[in-house]
């Protein structure tokens, strides 16, 4: 089916009405590798209910299905997450009843045989207050669906990482059920738990979540930069590079320029870069910069 660029640029919705509780909050947390040390009392902030503290990236899953992708008529087997962007505007509530709105933002015709790229937005508003709480903005390459006349430019320019060496090298283990996990928060695709379906895909077992990885990549910020203070991050973007296996260690470059924090996250095993072109935004300075260290 070719893209009818009129009516995918006409998708929009508003006030929405999703909700979420301390359970997903906490499940959230987990699924991407908070609590492994039950004893380590400031990740049982995210964890456990009596100090409990929210993670940016969680944005991510509160309003799982917000975006039109199912209405935009390309090819739902051919696509892939290419970019994740998040503004955080106030930290996001423990629990809360909320309000979405999304909408098309862009089409990029990459060419018949290069694909297409999907651009949204998603605005998150607290139900009681009318807050705004988030800005998401996603892009989606869809593999199948170029070639259908439209724009051939436009979307984001990517954030450029430093030339220099990363300030901080951060070392985080997945674990071999952690998209089993993970897929509770929303996102139950069967590539990512079916290896009947990942082998269909070319894969040789089901692969983490994109969203998995990027949620990785925000802990090692908030353990190796904020010292556990996610209040501290207003701003997380990326651009996916390859995926993840379950059980795979995730080594996240960091490098430090005053607010503003760049990384990229690599599986040095198989030397494969998963992440790159991160940019995130801190609130304030930082008094001091940390120094360079491995963190497992």
């Amino acid at each position: 089916m070719t893209i009818d660029y009129d009516k995918i640029m006409s998708l929009k919705s508003n006030d929405v009405e999703y909700s979420y509780t301390d359970n997903d909050t906490m499940l959230y947390a987990l699924g991407v590798g908070f609590g492994r040390d039950p004893l380590n009392r400031k990740e049982l902030d995210f964890v456990y209910e009596k100090n409990l503290k929210t993670i940016p990236s969680m944005a991510t899953v509160i309003a799982w299905g917000a975006g039109h992708m199912r209405d935009s008529g390309i090819n739902y087997l051919m696509v892939v997450h290419g970019e994740q962007r998040l503004k955080i505007h106030q930290p996001l509530p423990v629990a809360a009843n909320i309000l979405v709105d999304s909408k098309v933002t862009d089409v990029i015709d990459k060419g018949e045989d290069k694909g297409a790229l999907l651009i949204t937005e998603v605005n998150i508003k607290d139900k009681e207050t009318g807050n705004l709480l988030c800005t998401l903005g996603g892009t989606t390459f869809a593999r199948g669906d170029g070639g259908f006349g439209g724009p051939k430019e436009g979307g984001p320019k990517p954030h450029p990482i430093p030339e220099r060496d990363p300030d901080i090298i951060s070392e985080l283990s997945t674990s071999p059920d952690q998209a089993l996990l993970y897929r509770l928060s929303g996102d139950r695709n069967p590539l990512h738990s079916d290896p009947d379906v990942a082998e269909a895909a070319g894969f040789p077992k089901p692969i983490l979540h994109g969203l998995c990885s990027y949620g990785t990549a925000c802990k090692s910020i908030i353990q190796d930069v904020c010292d556990y203070d996610s209040s501290l991050i207003e701003q997380l973007d990326v651009r996916f590079s390859s995926p993840v296996f379950p059980g795979e260690k995730i080594s996240t470059e960091i490098w430090i320029d005053d607010k503003e924090i760049s990384f990229r996250s690599w599986v040095k095993d198989r030397n494969v870069m998963v992440i790159n072109n991160g940019k995130c935004v801190l609130s304030c300075l930082l008094y001091t910069s940390p120094s360079p260290r491995d963190r497992g």
